[in-house]
């Protein structure tokens, strides 16, 4: 028989438990901690994965955090978040004599676009000018994560990259986006799967999961890394 390891999994904190859990009593639980994740994009990927997880929010202020390049920036900023959180919970010793292990699960994501580092937009002529530079252009994303095992102190980090290609995006829409309060929410005011914009990619090149936040090839061979 295979045993399968046992980890508490966060996301900006999240617990995750694989859809295993509960076939057999000799299998030992699967629980992840992810980050604090405002993103509904990496709860459904995770939920993709198939773990079922809690969420803790991470409290920082990313303006405050720079980098030159936007893959440092976007470790970076994870890194921040997996601090944060470990304090928040009262440090990593607290984990200590776990008897399984809990991962926490951070990630960041920012927009690249004719090399300028896009965030998430501050105010609506921001937005507007971020939305009207993607039509009929494309804009590169990159994603990091870090999975970092709470009982052992072993940690991964590491980053992805994918490029979005648009259509022509109508004016109209471009209004409607910039009134949606999601725009100024998500790095360089652009989500796939939001309905509006959806009908205007042309191609995505590279991973969709890692334009959406949180890739899932890199995130579980990390969680595997670190167990």
């Amino acid at each position: 028989m295979v045993v399968k390891h046992s980890i508490c999994v966060i996301l900006f904190i999240v617990i995750l438990y694989p859809p295993s859990l509960f076939q057999k009593e000799e299998e030992e639980t699967r629980t992840v901690v992810e980050r604090g994740f405002k993103s509904m994009a990496r709860k459904k990927i995770l939920g993709e994965m198939g773990y079922d997880f809690t969420i803790v929010t991470a409290d920082i202020d990313e303006k405050a955090i720079r980098r030159d390049n936007p893959q440092d920036l976007v470790v970076a900023l994870a890194q921040a978040k997996a601090d944060e959180i470990i304090s928040k919970l009262g440090g990593q010793s607290q984990f200590a004599q776990d008897p399984l292990p809990t991962l926490l699960i951070t990630a960041d994501t920012v927009v690249v676009y004719k090399g300028v580092i896009r965030e998430k937009p501050t105010s609506k002529e921001e937005a507007r000018q971020f939305i009207k530079g993607y039509s009929r252009s494309h804009g590169g994303v990159v994603g990091s994560v870090i999975v970092s095992n709470l009982k052992t102190g072993v940690q991964r980090a590491g980053w992805d990259k994918a490029e979005v290609y648009f259509r022509e995006i109508p004016a109209k829409v471009i209004d409607d986006l910039i009134d949606d309060s999601i725009t100024f929410k998500v790095a360089g005011g652009l989500t796939l799967e939001h309905p509006l914009i959806s009908p205007f990619i042309d191609t995505v090149v590279g991973g969709v999961d890692t334009v959406m936040g949180l890739p899932k090839e890199l995130t579980e061979k990390f969680i595997t890394d670190v167990l």
